[in-house]
């Protein structure tokens, strides 16, 4: 077969797996809208990342809010990026006042010449990096163009999406490092999605086992078997972030971005927690990428206009094609630089696109008391950005200087953000220590950061029932929430959390009699296990209970079991079971 040929059948099976209506396939859940983040109807899962500086939720001073920003806002910002002619102003505004019209928030990276030449060097500063820490999901992108036999390419483009998706599944609120070794036991495990659709719940569960959020398992084994039991799909997952997210349960606009990019080579903007922080900086909008729509929408259109700048970037005497390597490459380049550079707490002299980032010039601008320019319509201010308390930008000191006159002492603030080894800059002309670190301190204050919600305290009785054959009584968790789907020992939250040891003791066997009659008998409190989970801090206080005979259960999410070690727990449940078999 030609490479003609090749292309005409890869035509026909990525259309194939386009071309059915936009109901989605065996839905566990409602439909939702797809401004909404992926999983977004799982209450444990919070998928944009905790910065590292936030606080407790403390008794603090109120934030001014700037004017809420409307859908006209949103609109006129996309109407902005689509003006291909008109360049955005590369002057920064200046603290505390930061004055600004809509328009500054167009990224200069979209800046003719100059955002073509920054955004060359960004993937470049990528490909430099992007083995770095052997993420075995990151492999070669297959040019379709390249594979001439139809059969040998839909399996290939099968696997890698399905590769692709269960990496961007487990990422979801995991570190690299602990995904690396995940990942790789289950694609020993089932390398092909028609292997997990036939595996059993109980076994994906226990794969999990340690990775959190058991929901997402629970819904990447759904939604395999509802692609591989679809006529259309037949295993392959669609090629276009629009389908993606419409016919695969559990994918939202992240995932199928990252899927369409990585695996297909269709521009697709890919926007995670890191990402938001990263444009929230390029752009300079200064404002809560959590919670507040305008600023995620903004930030949403200005990464879909950039991805599909870079879908168009051709080099030099190469000829165009619609899809390529550059939209996965750009993504997952945004993803690395805001995972290791552009953290809460960036590494701006590292950074490859300091040149286009509004928060390192506004901190470069505000450091050397540069005047603003000057806003001319008061109607295309942004009403999109939060404003800076007063105590949020000190004034820069001015380094002394022996021809002039002495001014006031310097206070302890102007070297607060100094390193005790200054590290080598690159640039041929170094800039003054203080003033590069005043530059990144002002960087950090982007994105708006938000209290951190204050962690629910609960405690919980644990009864572990064993029978006179030695078996153990076990409870499944319903299927939606928190541990979803895990089995664990009969459990009940209390109702408050400082109740005496006799009163927990009398609950714990008010609940057994409950469970299995008035037969079963206390045998000893067994101690307590703490348990942090994002939102919850719980104490889990263990009790042994023995019982002759009996206890027959006719229910789904109940039954007995004599080998605990191979059940789907949770790993604070078996923190429970290490004293239960010690006793």
């Amino acid at each position: 077969m030609g490479v003609k040929a090749s292309r005409k059948a890869v035509s026909s099976i990525t259309a194939a797996a386009s071309k059915t209506s936009r109901a989605r396939v065996s839905r566990s859940s409602p439909s939702r809208s797809s401004q909404e983040s992926d999983f977004a109807n799982d209450a444990e899962l919070d998928q944009l990342e905790e910065d590292e500086d936030e606080q407790e939720a403390p008794a603090a001073k109120r934030r001014k809010t700037a004017k809420s920003a409307t859908a006209g806002t949103i609109n006129a910002y996309r109407g902005l990026l689509a003006q291909q002619a008109a360049a955005p102003d590369a002057r920064p505004t200046l603290a505390p006042t930061r004055k600004h019209a809509l328009g500054y928030h167009t990224p200069l990276l979209l800046n003719g010449d100059f955002g073509r030449e920054n955004r060359d060097v960004f993937l470049k500063w990528f490909d430099s990096v992007s083995l770095a820490r052997a993420m075995p999901w990151r492999q070669p992108w297959i040019d379709t163009r390249k594979v001439e036999d139809a059969s040998k390419l839909r399996a290939m483009l099968e696997r890698r999406a399905y590769q692709v998706w269960i990496s961007e599944i487990m990422l979801q609120q995991t570190r690299v490092a602990a995904v690396i070794e995940y990942w790789n036991k289950w694609m020993a495990k089932w390398p092909t999605i028609q292997e997990l659709a036939a595996a059993s719940s109980d076994d994906v569960l226990a794969a999990w086992r340690g990775l959190g959020y058991y929901s997402r398992a629970t819904r990447i084994h759904d939604a395999a078997k509802a692609v591989v039991a679809d006529k259309v799909m037949d295993g392959l997952l669609p090629d276009n972030a629009a389908d993606l997210e419409s016919k695969v349960a559990g994918v939202g606009r992240y995932t199928a971005g990252a899927i369409s990019c990585i695996v297909f080579g269709r521009p697709a903007p890919m926007v995670d927690g890191n990402v938001l922080r990263v444009l929230s900086r390029q752009l300079g909008i200064y404002g809560n990428i959590k919670t507040d729509k305008a600023v995620i929408d903004m930030i949403w259109a200005a990464a879909d206009a950039l991805v599909r700048a870079v879908a168009k970037d051709v080099p030099e005497g190469e000829e165009y094609y619609e899809t390529s390597d550059r939209p996965g490459r750009w993504g997952q380049g945004l993803m690395e630089l805001g995972s290791t550079v552009c953290t809460p707490k960036p590494n701006c002299a590292e950074c490859p696109i300091t040149k286009t980032c509004r928060a390192y010039a506004e901190g470069a601008a505000y450091t050397a008391k540069t005047k603003p320019p000057t806003l001319t319509d008061i109607e295309d201010m942004c009403t999109v950005c939060e404003p800076f308390e007063e105590d949020e930008v000190q004034a820069p000191e001015t380094p002394l200087q022996t021809t002039k006159k002495q001014g006031k002492q310097m206070t302890l603030a102007a070297f607060a953000f100094t390193k005790a080894a200054p590290k080598p800059v690159a640039a041929p002309a170094a800039e003054p220590k203080v003033d590069v670190e005043k530059r990144v301190e002002y960087a950090k204050k982007f994105p708006v950061k938000v209290a951190k919600k204050a962690v629910r305290v609960e405690e919980t009785l644990v009864c572990a029932i064993r029978r006179a054959d030695g078996q153990y009584l076990i409870h499944r968790r319903p299927e939606k929430g928190l541990l979803a789907g895990l089995w664990e020992f009969p459990s009940s939250i209390l109702p408050t959390n400082d109740l005496a040891p006799a009163k927990r003791k009398q609950l714990a066997k008010d609940h057994t009699s409950s469970l299995v009659g008035k037969d079963v008998k206390y045998v000893a409190d067994l101690g307590s296990v703490p348990w942090l989970f994002s939102h919850i801090k719980l104490t889990m206080h263990v009790y042994l209970f023995t019982l002759d005979e009996g206890g027959d259960v006719d229910a789904k999410d109940k039954r007995w079991t004599e080998d605990v070690d191979s059940e789907s727990m949770g790993t604070g449940m078996r923190k429970c079971w290490d004293l239960v078999k010690d006793a």
